[in-house]
């Protein structure tokens, strides 16, 4: 009786043993499930690495600044010594009104499996400058004949046409100038201009057409007093970003954006002297050609899930050792949990070729088939195998779902483990742990 005893109490403990080597099983999986997480972060890191080099060959992301009418003038005055010291000193102005009228052409460029999302422009570009009044500043020579308009452009590769700016209906080429040091960085400068546009007191009304190539987004500094932006676009997911939310329009054929800022939305002065300004481009807003088909993040996001289907599908084996008392040795468990692992890695690996879904389906169905046919050598009962296949599907499915449900998904996500936590404990209550022990007992 007693060698029976401890017999019983040896087979409770060997239940006890198993459990804690599947758990044991399940951490060392975390490692191969690291490695699977490190290579997507690698894989999207070289797919920035080449849209970089795709846009560098044909424009990086755009932002537009001014115009800005820039006059230099020297200032007199006497020091304390009573001696004249002169100073030179440029005025920037801001225009009074501006206004973007811009359409979109977006294209998609690939570079073997990589994708870049690209754009050429129309942009009309209209407003006018306030009157200019040296009048009240004393002891100034202003130099007219060195004035010039600067636009901020940041990438003039993406120039496609000569650029005329008309000024009070008279016309002026366009030529690149400026640098990176400055507030308007690089960009065109319009000089010189006629002396007599100032001298006359009126309002200087500007307009000018510009082709701009550029990838991504497109964004804009609001330097008027009053700026207005119109975009149209064939995009169906546009993202508007920036300090500043437009009156937008989504449909099947595109989008329209409007913004309209004022003077006191933004902390950008009129004029300003010199580079005595803060940086502009904290005002910036525009709008990003948006890739809703990110598969590397959908990938990381699954991939984040691996512990929970390996410990899940161990779980289910575990039970169908123990109702069946069918022995499955930690190896095998170790095969199941490297095939789980491998299911990230086809996953991975066929998105970049696929769309995700079809990336899904295949990597779900060949992971799937793995385990069952596995599955079914070790039980050799098939409605066994068929539970655990059915366990597995509506596993894979639970995981989809989460993935395309980005703004609740933690809610189902913790909705569904809580149920599933219900199942096995409803499924586990109905195991007598120490089943031998009370036969034992009986006798």
């Amino acid at each position: 009786m007693e060698t029976i005893s401890k017999k019983a109490e040896k087979i409770s403990q060997s239940i006890t043993l198993k459990a804690i080597v599947i758990g044991i099983l399940s951490l060392l999986m975390l490692i191969p499930s690291a490695i699977i997480q490190d290579l997507i972060r690698e894989r999207e890191t070289r797919s920035d690495e080449t849209i970089l080099k795709i846009n560098e060959k044909w424009s990086n992301s755009q932002m537009l600044m001014g115009p800005v009418l820039t006059i230099p003038y020297t200032y007199t005055y006497e020091d304390e010594k009573k001696v004249n010291v002169t100073e030179n000193h440029t005025l920037n102005i801001f225009p009074e009104t501006l206004k973007f009228n811009v359409k979109l052409f977006p294209e998609e460029r690939h570079y073997g499996i990589y994708k870049s999302i690209l754009y050429k422009s129309n942009i009309s570009m209209t407003g006018k400058f306030p009157k200019i009044d040296f009048s009240k500043i004393n002891f100034t020579t202003i130099k007219w004949d060195e004035a010039t308009i600067r636009i901020g452009i940041s990438d003039l590769r993406g120039i496609t046409n000569n650029i005329d700016f008309e000024l009070n209906n008279q016309h002026y080429t366009a030529e690149a100038g400026g640098n990176k040091q400055d507030v308007m960085g690089r960009g065109l400068i319009i000089s010189p201009i006629n002396m007599e546009l100032f001298q006359s007191g009126k309002n200087l009304d500007f307009n000018c057409m510009l082709n701009l190539n550029g990838s991504s987004n497109m964004n804009f500094i609001p330097v008027g007093k009053t700026t207005q932006v119109d975009i149209n676009g064939a995009w169906k997911s546009p993202g508007f970003i920036g300090s500043f939310s437009p009156e937008h329009r989504i449909d099947k054929n595109g989008f329209s954006a409007k913004w309209n800022i004022l003077h006191f939305n933004r902390p950008i002065p009129e004029t300003w002297l010199d580079e005595n300004i803060d940086t502009l481009q904290d005002s910036s807003f525009g709008v990003s050609l948006v890739d809703t088909v990110d598969h590397y993040q959908q990938n990381m996001r699954s991939a984040k899930y691996a512990l929970m289907f390996i410990v899940l599908t161990f779980v289910v084996f575990f039970f169908v050792e123990v109702i069946t008392k069918k022995r499955i040795h930690p190896v095998q468990y170790l095969f199941v949990g490297i095939a789980l692992i491998l299911f990230y890695s086809l996953l991975l690996s066929i998105s970049e070729q696929l769309n995700f879904a079809w990336a899904y389906l295949i990597a779900s169905i060949a992971t799937l088939s793995l385990i069952s046919i596995y599955a079914h050598s070790i039980f050799k009962n098939k409605m066994q195998t068929a539970i655990l296949s059915g366990f597995l599907t509506l596993l894979y499915t639970f995981l989809y779902v989460i993935l395309q449900l980005e703004d609740i998904a933690l809610l189902i996500g913790s909705i569904g483990l809580f149920v599933i936590l219900a199942v096995i404990m409803f499924v586990s209550k109905k195991i007598s742990w120490y089943k031998p022990e009370e036969e034992i007992k009986n006798e």
